[in-house]
């Protein structure tokens, strides 16, 4: 009996050693911030000018990483994984880089087209969607494996009889696995259907020259700025056999008419409550818009000619940036009052905000100042800057979990 009891005397011994090594490794903490770590509070910053992107920690905001190689970043955005490890940046020179926060590197990279500008990925997180302007078109890949799964070449007929191929533009993400898109060219609004076994696609007249698109944050409405004509059209998405109606024909560009430095970014749009924020082409003013009719309610006036009019997630602010030559200026408007409280003074060249998960803070780039400033959105003082070469487009890990970004 004794000679059994010796051999179950060293499993237990060895079974408590293994229970002690293991107790060990999870009270510990890693030294590397890479070892073990979720992404909920990570994102990447474009680095326009030097093909590269910065892995950000919006919590400590302190930079992790430097990724080179990306390409052409001139017009870059970037989408992310369900789960937040991967961010997927469409460069302007057609590339497509799969980048791990997590480790800070390439995980992969294919150049699908000549000329890109943006991309969406899918509902389900199975499907990027690439809009090209060389050859026009959509192509679509795996999430996981970048492999080319659908092409979409946006074919119109033109004046002339023949068949061309048109710039896509204003690519969104929409429920239901779809994807919508704009034919600059053949003035169309394309729904692609990527929820069967073969895509499909729903084609609508949208009006002269569609430069750029959003959709509303629950996914219904899909507004796209036609460049062409005054006005934009819009699309229910719930409904879209009732076609494209067009709407604000007196959206601003016969309003004060100026010089427009640069076309106004329809993604940019602020929903609060119900009302619609919407930078003015060519005129200082953010225009105030009914949601439910979508008829103007006011003017405000700004400093300059409005680039991105963006709300904070409680939508008690209004964050505007401009174009050139006041670029160097972020005006606050309170949505409750419509009136400006704040002029911030980010850097020369200021390109992209953006807002911290809750919205506690909010993220500035300055490209000719080669910084990113964060803001106290209560307080709007400065909290710290981070050196950046060129920055542009600041995108953090929260858009996973939102349509239409």
């Amino acid at each position: 009996m004794e000679s059994m009891r010796q051999p179950l005397r060293l499993v237990g011994l060895l079974f408590s050693a293994v229970l002690l090594a293991g107790c060990q490794l999870l009270t510990e903490s890693p030294t590397d911030p890479r070892e073990l770590r979720g992404t909920g509070d990570l994102g990447l910053i474009i680095e326009r000018a030097s093909g590269s992107v910065l892995v950000v920690d919006t919590t400590e905001k302190t930079v992790l990483e430097r990724v080179e190689g990306l390409g052409n970043l001139s017009h870059a955005s970037v989408v992310y994984s369900r789960d937040g490890r991967y961010g997927y940046v469409f460069g302007r020179d057609g590339g497509l880089t799969k980048v791990d926060l997590l480790t800070g590197s390439i995980d992969r990279r294919i150049v699908q087209a000549g000329n890109s500008i943006g991309g969406a990925i899918s509902q389900d997180g199975e499907y990027l969607a690439v809009s090209n302007y060389e050859p026009g078109g959509v192509k679509v890949f795996d999430s996981g494996s970048l492999e080319q799964v659908a092409s979409i070449p946006a074919h119109y007929e033109g004046e002339d009889g023949e068949t061309h191929r048109s710039k896509t533009v204003g690519l969104v993400d929409a429920p239901g696995n779809r994807f919508v898109f704009s034919l600059f060219d053949a003035g169309e609004i394309w729904i692609l259907d990527m929820s069967h076994d073969e895509p499909r696609v729903v084609r609508r007249e949208a009006g002269d020259k569609p430069y750029d698109a959003l959709i509303t944050g629950q996914g219904r409405w899909y507004i796209a700025g036609l460049y062409g004509e005054d006005g934009l059209s819009l699309l229910d998405l719930w409904n879209p056999d009732e076609g494209v109606r067009h709407i604000l024909s007196d959206y601003g560009r016969n309003d004060e008419r100026r010089p427009v430095y640069k076309m106004p970014h329809l993604e940019g749009w602020a929903i609060a409550g119900d009302r619609a924020f919407v930078p003015a082409v060519g005129a200082h003013k953010v225009l105030e818009i009914s949601m439910e009719d979508w008829a103007p309610e006011g003017r405000i006036p700004v400093q300059g000619q409005p680039v991105f009019v963006m709300a904070s997630p409680d939508h008690r602010q209004i964050w505007v940036s401009f174009a050139h030559p006041d670029n160097d200026v972020v005006q606050v408007i309170d949505s409750r009052t419509s009136e400006v409280i704040r002029t911030l003074e980010p850097g020369e060249a200021v390109l992209h905000m953006e807002f911290s998960p809750r919205g506690e803070e909010v993220w500035i780039s300055a490209r000719d100042s080669n910084r990113v400033t964060v803001y106290d959105t209560g307080t709007l003082e400065k909290i710290t800057t981070l050196e950046a070469k060129k920055p542009s487009g600041i995108f953090f890990t929260s858009r996973a979990h939102r349509l239409g970004l």
